[in-house]
């Protein structure tokens, strides 16, 4: 069984959360086999999938204690009850609230809400997140601005998303980012399209080769 301690290990040791955000719940499995294939535990399923809630159920019942399975794009509390009934193990959001927070800890599950100014981070950590999702970071400055953010708030766990790319992602955890969040830049949707998932799994291979790097 994951506990929120044996997750948040696994999250920094892989230095990478990798995203599904597709078209379909069938080429969310496909996608899931790729980032398996190379050798990443981890999976974020958005709920802007079709179907969301099934799928992550699904990939729940099929992999069991072997991945990490979390729900992306959970916005409030309600939603994040939803996730965790289905098997979430972790959140992650592109808002916070002590709402969405709260709900996370009375199951135990970890939460890694989005916030972007040192206020909103500092806000969203002292509510009881166990990292902050800074997004969009690419657009405001990518490992500078990450970089100067740990500047005074080096206690807190920073998990930089949009904007990570194999170019970005170096420098990004050079400024110290606790792991990336990576959607696009993985999950290549001319590949998908071609039903070449062999280039997923290749790229997850090529950011996990810079993490390494670091780690």
């Amino acid at each position: 069984m994951w506990n929120k301690e044996k997750a948040m290990k696994l999250i920094y040791d892989t230095g990478l959360i990798p995203i599904i955000r597709v078209e379909s719940d069938e080429v969310a499995f496909k996608v899931a086999d790729a980032f398996l294939n190379a050798g990443v535990h981890i999976i974020e399923v958005t709920m802007s999938v079709p179907g969301a809630l099934d799928v992550v159920k699904k990939l729940v019942e099929q992999f069991g204690d072997k991945v990490l399975i979390g729900t992306g794009t959970v916005v409030n509390g309600e939603m994040a009850r939803k996730v965790i009934d289905v098997g979430s193990e972790f959140i992650v959001s592109p808002n916070y609230s002590k709402e969405l927070i709260e709900t996370a800890q009375e199951f135990s599950k970890p939460i890694i809400p989005g916030a972007l100014t040192p206020t909103e981070i500092y806000d969203a950590f002292t509510l009881g997140a166990d990292a902050v999702k800074v997004f969009p970071c690419g657009n405001v400055g990518g490992a500078s601005y990450l970089k100067a953010i740990r500047g005074p708030l080096p206690q807190i766990p920073l998990v930089p998303t949009g904007g990570v790319d194999l170019e970005t992602a170096g420098p990004m955890l050079g400024a110290g980012a606790f792991a990336l969040g990576v959607g696009g830049a993985i999950t290549d949707k001319k590949a998908i399209s071609e039903g070449r998932f062999e280039v997923i799994t290749e790229n997850v291979r090529k950011f996990i080769d810079i993490i390494k790097e670091y780690r």
